[in-house]
């Protein structure tokens, strides 16, 4: 601490003890001169501005570091360029091999499982995943459960509105098996990539932000594109089970409003406090298992009764069940390792894969149009993910302020 009659310290000098301090996780307090001013210092996790809050109006006094409104975004994580490889290519697997595995289970198998069954299965498996998860986040038994007490059964209200997103999740989980009981994983994969013009509504309409120019443009690039792909649907020779694809093409409509809507609503729900993403998910799968066995009672209850909730039920379904599951949970941790591009590239991957796949195990015949339609969506996921101008950054002409400032301290 410095006192009121001492000298105020050189310009460096503060930003040295406050770094100090901060790392330390001591107080942050020190005198300064009449003059004020702010500085930039570097807390574990981000870079903060720090301000000076005044004891005294207009005179020397104890200032409190603060963090001010103006806060810079944390700095990313420095991965290697291997790493980031390595989350490209585990998105890129998880989501072309869970659409051509679904399609294998859908019209190759000789007894169909019940897919209502598949989903609430899956739910079941997420939920124990994410306890185990926030078991290791709370670091004991004991505050795993005081968590559970507090943020889970002692709170009906929060439960109540996370059963929202988890009917709408369960309708889109079930719309996709009856998408690819009609239609070919590639056409399905091409398709399904609607979701991001329907998630752009959603976050225009129910979080208030903007879209570029260009975003727009590849929004309506992408719709062109997925048109061309259903205008004349590309036809599986080796797939003998009856289909409708205007049924097909129906239910991914259905999907990938559910799966906009749901988003934006989670991320909502999320950001309107400070509750754990693990006790979050946690909520939303006790609602989606109640939810999904209302659908499977409601669905398929007399044939349940008859054949057993795991009828059908193969190596090809689990691995169909545990993509679903484990594979969600893990994307959704590698991502914060991977920009927009690199998604971008993940999904035009994995129409790619998809379309490989569905030559080679469903006898896909690609046509012009869906060739030209799938590569307008390849385009269009690129520039929509292209980074916008980043306004939140620190102008040069700000930062000299603030060093003429801090140098009059």
């Amino acid at each position: 601490m410095f006192a009121a009659s001492e000298t105020a310290p050189e310009r460096g000098r503060v930003e040295q003890d406050a770094l100090q301090d901060i790392q330390a996780g001591r107080s942050s307090t020190r005198w300064f001169g009449a003059a004020g001013g702010a500085l930039w210092a570097a807390a574990p996790h981000s870079m903060v501005r720090w301000e000076e809050r005044r004891g005294t109006a207009g005179g020397p006094g104890p200032a409190v570091l603060k963090p001010s409104a103006s806060t810079m975004s944390p700095p990313k994580e420095n991965v290697s360029l291997l790493f980031k490889l390595y989350c490209l290519t585990v998105m890129t697997l998880v989501a072309a091999t869970y659409t051509v595995a679904l399609r294998y289970t859908r019209t190759v198998e000789t007894e169909l499982y019940f897919s209502t069954t598949a989903v609430c299965v899956t739910e079941v498996i997420k939920l124990f995943l994410s306890l185990g998860i926030l078991a290791k986040e709370t670091g004991s038994l004991t505050r795993l459960i005081t968590s559970l007490k507090e943020n889970v059964f002692g709170s009906p209200k929060e439960l109540l509105k996370l059963s929202v997103p988890s009917v709408v999740y369960a309708l889109q989980n079930n719309m996709a098996f009856v998408a690819l009981s009609n239609l070919d994983a590639a056409v399905y994969q091409v398709t399904y990539q609607l979701k991001i013009p329907c998630t752009a509504l959603c976050t225009v309409l129910m979080l208030s932000r903007t879209l570029s120019k260009l975003q727009w443009f590849s929004v309506f690039m992408l719709c062109g594109g997925v048109t061309l792909v259903q205008w004349e649907p590309a036809q599986a020779t080796k797939v003998q089970v009856e289909q409708n694809p205007w049924l097909g093409f129906g239910a991914i409509a259905v999907a990938v409003f559910c799966s906009g809507f749901a988003g934006v609503y989670f991320e909502k729900v999320l950001k309107s406090s400070d509750t754990s993403l693990w006790v979050r998910n946690i909520q939303l799968y006790l609602s989606g298992i109640v939810v999904n066995l209302f659908v499977v009672y409601m669905s398929d209850g007399a044939r349940v009764l008859e054949k057993g909730f795991f009828y059908g039920y193969t190596y090809y379904v689990w691995f169909v069940v545990f993509l679903a599951s484990v594979g969600g949970l893990y994307t959704s941790v590698v991502v914060k390792y991977t920009d927009n591009i690199m998604k971008g590239f993940s999904a035009a991957a994995a129409i790619v894969l998809s379309t490989v796949a569905s030559v080679i195990l469903f006898g896909l015949q690609i046509t012009v149009t869906f060739s030209l339609g799938a590569l307008l969506v390849c385009i269009s996921i690129y520039l929509y993910g292209l980074p916008r101008q980043d306004t939140t950054k620190i102008q040069p002409s700000e930062t000299k302020t603030s060093k003429e400032r801090l140098a009059t301290v």
